[in-house]
């Protein structure tokens, strides 16, 4: 459950970087946790999904365009495109994570931040990357 905490926690801290335009840096985190009781491991990997998402993002975003035949990034939600984002950066760059599970948490977050359609988008294209990565990693 730390890591769905931290998993939420870092969707919000990428939405609202993302809709104000804002930069990541010492004062939005303090603004984020303000208040909030949270232990380290869930802080730390936060910070570690929303820093290093924010560091691959063209490159995450490249994958997710691929992944997503038909549909632009931007035509997305903003939400879900940055589950997607979060999602894509743990199965690409976090091999110590079980891809299931990163597909999974993705599935379930949107759920609960976004819609039902949404999970069975984000599902298919979660898979849909988790595959190619599969491919890539057997070459």
């Amino acid at each position: 459950m730390k890591r769905r905490r931290s998993r939420e926690y870092a969707l919000q801290i990428l939405f609202q970087l993302e809709l104000t335009g804002s930069k990541l840096n010492g004062e939005v985190l303090r603004e984020f946790w303000e208040g909030n009781e949270e232990d380290r491991e869930v802080r730390e990997f936060t910070f570690d999904i929303v820093k290093n998402t924010l560091e691959h993002i063209n490159t995450i975003d490249e994958i997710i365009k691929k992944a997503a035949q038909h549909w632009s990034i931007e035509r997305m939600a903003v939400i879900d495109r940055n589950i997607l984002r979060a999602a894509t950066y743990e199965l690409v760059y976090r091999k110590d994570i079980p891809q299931a599970v990163v597909i999974n948490e993705g599935i379930e977050i949107a759920k609960k931040y976004s819609t039902e359609d949404s999970a069975s988008f984000i599902n298919g294209i979660l898979d849909k990357i988790a595959h190619s990565q599969r491919k890539e990693k057997n070459r």
